[in-house]
């Protein structure tokens, strides 16, 4: 028993149905929201997991359901889903993280007086994620997309009291809209050239062969095929949604939200919704690689791009002392590891990445957030210590998940999925640069991930915060124990010798193979990841901090390139240098022109107005006022004697009759006489 792609719309309306509900609940109404939110999302997990079952059934199949949403003229406009194995992995993944994190965040947010707002919220992002997921149209893709930037903004700044986050949210929503604008003109030029935003319709889809060869045979400046230009405007989405360089300034200051928020948006939702595009519309994305003449492939700037971000976003991590911040940079660099893949010709490797990296980086922020509930919000790691004695099951999930991120072999999640990116950067034959750049972000990734367990974990406690704290409740750690769990199984679905996951999503059957191949790059990867784990033990573990403000190893031997490391390589000062100024200097000619130009041509038709006034007043007044009384006054004057003739008197009547009678004849008289 599956689920149809008729009814797979069900799986987004339910999380959709929780937020009107807890939109509709009265505040005092903690639990009926939080359970509405909880049980929608089981429900979607479970026929998640149906619809799993339907894809697989048809693996090569892209199973699509279309109809019309309203008429436009002699057309109309028209949506649909979509059903195939990406669709219900992707699916099945969002709602069981997405659970898991509803129920920590009972337990994290139970003394927020905004608790009901928090998980309408969460349901409503949910939602508008899933609603990317199974759409059949990019129409409705950018319809989802934009209410998860809503729902993004609503959560980085739900304690809109603090400064910080309800900067940090504005930041998100801005950044992010860059992005989109590239995104939304892409798919108005795909829908001018192909006429249609339907992914599969019959042959039809914009990602079915007919409209796809169309495309790559249209030509624009420099040429460029349209199939081209069209993909890097998509690109530019996934780029700001997925904080990719250049926009990732915005996705480290998101851990200003609640810490159930960074999980959500960290691992499950957001900041995948960037990869799972490109993956989906990959057949457009490759659609110029049979084009000799092309100038630039797509895929080539997604490969740069991501190779970029991979070793950015690990160079920052490094220096970073808020442990929040430390799991948003490698966020921002795993990312990038997806985006390699994608752009190397690995969409598998991507999403098998994708997938992985949610379970344990859900992991990973969920323990930073049990960490910092317990330690009464304390975020520096400096001030930390200690608390693996104190919080045995946090400490033990916790480094589950740091093995699983810095990609210690054979046992984790984290090695499989990387490796499988690394073996396809390695056989990407137009440069070997973006795999030496992922091979250093590999060496810094086990480095800063020892760093963190050590700062905050080893030693003895450096506050009284973590001198207090102790272990949370079963409803913040049982949710780290299940993805603790996934963090090590995950990892053996997509191994070389069983691909299941390989052959899951192409639908085509993956040979096993042995280890042995690619064997020398492995070695290289396995020697990397004990040197980035050996350095940050040498540093960190086996010279413990002793005070919060003892010197950081590090900063004390390279003490400006970690301040420069530290200050995120100053984007947002560069950044606010250049595009602030050049912001403020386009508003102050905005002011200018409105005030002295606009303002200048509305002040001179407003003096032509009262001129023309003044005019039209004095030819009234002296012109045709003073001609027009004085002739009515003469016509009151002979009116007046006319009046006097009336005296109502018959024989004065007659009187005159025959004055004039006489007149006439004696006239008549004169005329006869000549």
């Amino acid at each position: 028993m599956g689920l149809s792609v008729q009814h797979i719309w069900i799986i987004p309306a339910l999380p959709l149905v929780a937020a009107a509900v807890g939109a509709a609940a009265p505040r005092r109404a903690r639990a009926l929201a939080s359970a509405a939110a909880i049980l929608s999302m089981a429900l979607a997990f479970i026929l998640s997991c149906l619809a799993l079952v339907s894809a697989l059934g048809a693996p090569a199949v892209h199973q699509s359901y279309n109809f019309d949403w309203f008429q436009l003229g002699a057309g109309a406009v028209r949506l649909g889903w979509v059903l195939d194995p990406l669709t219900a992995l992707m699916c099945v993944m969002v709602t069981f993280v997405s659970t898991l994190i509803f129920i920590f965040s009972v337990g994290y947010m139970r003394e927020d007086e905004n608790f009901k707002q928090f998980f309408c919220f969460l349901s409503l992002f949910a939602a508008a994620m899933l609603g990317i997921i199974v759409s059949n149209s990019l129409l409705l893709v950018f319809i989802s997309w934009e209410l998860v930037g809503l729902a993004s903004y609503l959560l980085i700044g739900f304690w809109f009291t603090k400064p910080a986050a309800a900067a940090a949210a504005k930041k998100a929503f801005i950044t992010t809209r860059i992005g989109d604008l590239g995104f939304f003109l892409g798919i108005l030029w795909l829908n001018n050239a192909s006429g249609s935003l339907l992914f599969y319709d019959g042959g039809q889809g914009v990602l079915e062969a007919t409209v796809l060869g169309s495309l790559t045979t249209q030509v624009t400046v420099g040429g460029m095929a349209v199939s081209t230009a069209i993909a890097l405007l998509i690109f530019c989405g996934a780029v700001g949604k997925s904080g990719q360089f250049p926009l990732h300034v915005w996705l480290p200051d998101a851990m200003e939200g609640p810490t159930p928020v960074s999980a959500l948006i960290h691992a499950a939702t957001m900041v995948a919704a960037g990869v799972f595009l490109i993956a989906r519309v990959y057949p457009l994305m490759t659609a110029d690689q049979v084009l000799d003449h092309v100038p630039l492939h797509a895929l080539t700037v997604v490969a740069f791009i991501g190779a970029i971000t991979a070793l950015l976003g690990a160079l920052i991590a490094v220096a970073q002392n808020d442990i929040k911040r430390v799991l948003a940079f490698s966020t921002v660099s795993q990312l990038g590891y997806m985006m390699l893949a994608l752009g190397v010709g690995s969409w598998v490797a991507a999403i098998f990445h994708l997938l992985t990296h949610a379970f344990f980086k859900a992991l990973l922020f969920l323990g930073a957030g049990s960490v910092i509930h317990a330690a009464h919000h304390e975020q520096d790691m400096r001030r930390l210590g200690g608390l693996g004695a104190k919080m045995r099951i946090t400490f033990a999930a916790f480094a589950v998940g740091m093995m699983a991120l810095a990609g210690v072999p054979f046992l984790f999640s984290g090695y499989w999925s990387k490796e499988a990116i690394l073996h396809a950067a390695y056989e990407w034959e137009p440069s070997m640069i973006p795999l030496v750049m992922a091979l250093a972000a590999v060496v810094l990734t086990a480095f800063y991930m020892t760093r963190l367990l050590s700062e905050v974990f080893l030693g003895k406690p450096r506050s009284k915060e973590a001198d207090h704290a102790h272990e949370n409740s079963a409803v913040m750690t049982a949710p780290l124990v299940i993805l603790a769990v996934c963090s090590v199984l995950l990892g053996f679905l997509g191994t070389p010798a069983w691909p299941w996951l390989q052959s899951a999503l192409t639908g085509k059957s993956v040979e096993p193979r042995s280890l042995v191949e690619g064997a020398s790059l492995i070695v290289l990867s396995v020697i990397l990841v004990c040197t980035g784990l050996g350095a940050g033990w040498a540093l960190y573990g086996r010279h413990l901090r002793q005070s919060s403000t003892a010197a950081d190893p590090l900063e004390s031997s390279w003490p400006r390139a970690f301040a420069f490391s530290g200050a995120r390589f100053r984007f947002d000062e560069l950044y606010a240098a250049v595009f602030g100024r050049l912001n403020r200097a386009l508003a102050a000619l905005s002011d200018w022109l409105d005030r002295r130009f606009w303002g200048g041509i509305v002040d001179l038709v407003g003096r032509f107005g009262e001129t023309a006034g003044h005019f039209n007043r004095e030819t009234d007044d002296e012109g045709l006022n003073t001609g027009f009384n004085a002739a009515s006054e003469e016509l009151r004057s002979v009116g007046k004697l006319y009046s006097r003739m009336q005296t109502g008197e018959a024989h004065g009547y007659l009187r005159i009759m025959a004055v004039g009678f006489v007149v006439l004849a004696i006239l008549a008289m004169m005329g006869g006489a000549k």
